[in-house]
């Protein structure tokens, strides 16, 4: 669980290293996808729930914090510290199996203007919920992406975030295994807001479940949100250790990949609950 503490200390320190983690990897004109051959810092897919487990206020605290994020020093400092100085990033919404949506599609970030116009961007969509919840899909989806977007990236990251476990579309961990061997990094954001008041095709063990079957690649990491007011600061702590490139040290709230060879929480207990659940 989080504590303010913790996060003030973190911020701070990740300020520090931020140069460090950038010579470690080795005010141009915004773009948009399309520009063959750009090279930027990090590819980035926010991907976002928005299945009907996540109800209205929850989505816009998503929206809000991701807005929030990409405007805010903390974020600002990290981008000017890379090798280009900027990043392509672009924002999906996801819920059942088929049901993946580009809201806003690829855009460079480089500058306050160009993070401000994504952010607009983000918060001027409208808000939609769509049935059942398939991160597998959302991942995969999520991957081809940035076949299609013409930059070239040092890195490539999902941030996913969600509120429940798969149980719709392919089995996670085969997703997830088919993603991380395309050279791309999954970091997850599991929504722990409302679990004493879960509904019967909730897991109480959300942020292991990512741990163990959502995450993966170099460096992969899972923040748990575990209270509302810890939303927008965790969103923005996550999306500064991605555009950084840090691995973020063992602390409270951050949870890295375990090391054990089998998962804590079974891949596939979402779509044994949906099978018990409706077949009841």
């Amino acid at each position: 669980m989080f504590s303010r503490r913790f996060w003030s200390r973190s911020l701070v320190s990740h300020r520090l290293v931020l140069g460090l983690a950038f010579l470690v990897l080795a005010g141009t004109a915004p773009a948009r996808a399309g520009s063959s051959g750009m090279d930027v810092d990090l590819e980035l897919v926010l991907a976002v729930d928005v299945s009907y487990s996540m109800d209205t206020e929850e989505q816009a605290l998503q929206r809000e914090g991701y807005a929030s994020a990409v405007v805010s020093r903390e974020f600002l400092d990290a981008l000017r510290l890379g090798p280009s100085g900027r990043i392509a990033v672009e924002y999906v919404e996801w819920a059942g199996d088929g049901e993946q949506k580009v809201v806003v599609d690829w855009r460079i970030i480089d500058s306050p203007q160009t993070a401000k116009a994504f952010a607009d961007a983000v918060m001027g969509a409208p808000l939609r919920r769509v049935y059942r919840t398939s991160i597998s899909s959302a991942l995969l989806f999520s991957a081809d992406q940035f076949d299609l977007n013409g930059y070239k990236g040092l890195r490539r990251v999902i941030d996913v975030s969600g509120d429940g476990v798969n149980n719709q579309g392919p089995p996670v961990a085969l997703a997830r295994d088919a993603v991380v061997q395309r050279g791309i990094t999954v970091n997850g954001l599991p929504l722990l807001l409302k679990r004493a008041a879960s509904s019967a095709l909730d897991v109480p063990e959300l942020d292991a479940y990512y741990e163990d079957c959502v995450i993966g690649g170099p460096g992969a990491f899972v923040i748990p949100v575990q209270q509302m007011e810890e939303f927008a600061r965790a969103i923005k702590t996550k999306l500064v250790m991605e555009v950084a490139g840090m691995v973020p040290p063992p602390a409270p709230g951050l949870i890295q990949r375990a090391a054990a060879t089998e998962p804590r929480v079974s891949c596939t207990i979402g779509e044994k609950i949906w099978m018990d659940h409706w077949a009841n």
